[in-house]
């Protein structure tokens, strides 16, 4: 269980500090989100980092769904299910629900095709800003709030024709934003790849908020920031 260090395990029960959250973000996923930084205001446990303990736990269907219904903080204990039949919830001690799984066909819990699938999900997903978010945005003429910037996971869904395989890619294919006053959906399509074969396919969608007309050099500015953050991160 390569996740173990993200993560705190008592009575069955998980919980994160900020940062283990923080650490899975920018180590695994490579993301920079500033909601995932340990002294954010509003920091959530990053969305990639329960997806990929649901598959640790449950194992890998052909067929899955995540809905996110509620925002992480650190020390929340919760529970996960350790069998997916048709779908199931990571809820708290109060019922509280997190989010919601959907699993059908054929399932594995072989440890190589779970830790592919994982790694490849969450670097790609951790890559949605800037590189395909800002894109997206510039067609829309639309940008989130730079001194506010919220981008949240909203569900995510993949189906695979095959469970068996060592490595494993992630291809995006044409991805869209739509606007809504001062919100937007962006919906993120993609293949999953394996020996140069397509293997099954998935899509992600993520909620902007906060939104306003575009402005390229207040873009520039942000993206140099999170870069820069990156940056003295890996120093």
């Amino acid at each position: 269980m390569f996740l173990e260090s993200y993560c705190n395990v008592i009575d069955n029960k998980i919980s994160f500090s900020r940062q283990q959250g923080s650490d899975f973000a920018k180590q695994v996923a490579d993301d920079f989100n500033p909601l995932h930084d340990v002294d954010a205001k509003r920091f959530c446990i990053p969305g990639d980092l329960l997806f990929s303990l649901v598959l640790e736990k449950s194992g890998l269907s052909q067929n899955m769904g995540f809905t996110f219904s509620g925002m992480v903080s650190d020390g929340i204990a919760l529970t996960f299910p350790e069998t997916i039949t048709g779908s199931a919830s990571i809820v708290d001690d109060n019922a509280k629900e997190y989010m919601k799984i959907e699993a059908t066909g054929e399932c594995t819990t072989n440890s190589q095709s779970i830790n592919a699938l994982i790694r490849a999900y969450v670097e790609f997903s951790g890559h949605t800003f800037p590189h395909i978010l800002v894109k997206l945005m510039f067609e829309n003429n639309v940008m989130i709030n730079p001194t506010r910037p919220m981008v949240m996971y909203e569900n995510m869904f993949i189906h695979l024709d095959k469970l068996d395989f060592s490595d494993v890619q992630l291809q995006l294919t044409a991805p869209s934003l739509i606007i809504e006053g001062k919100r937007g959906k962006a919906t993120l399509p993609f293949d999953l790849v394996a020996d140069g074969k397509v293997i099954g396919h998935g899509k992600k969608h993520m909620l902007l908020s906060g939104l306003r007309d575009y402005d390229q050099a207040t873009i520039d500015t942000l993206v140099s920031d999170y870069n820069e953050t990156k940056t003295q991160y890996l120093k």
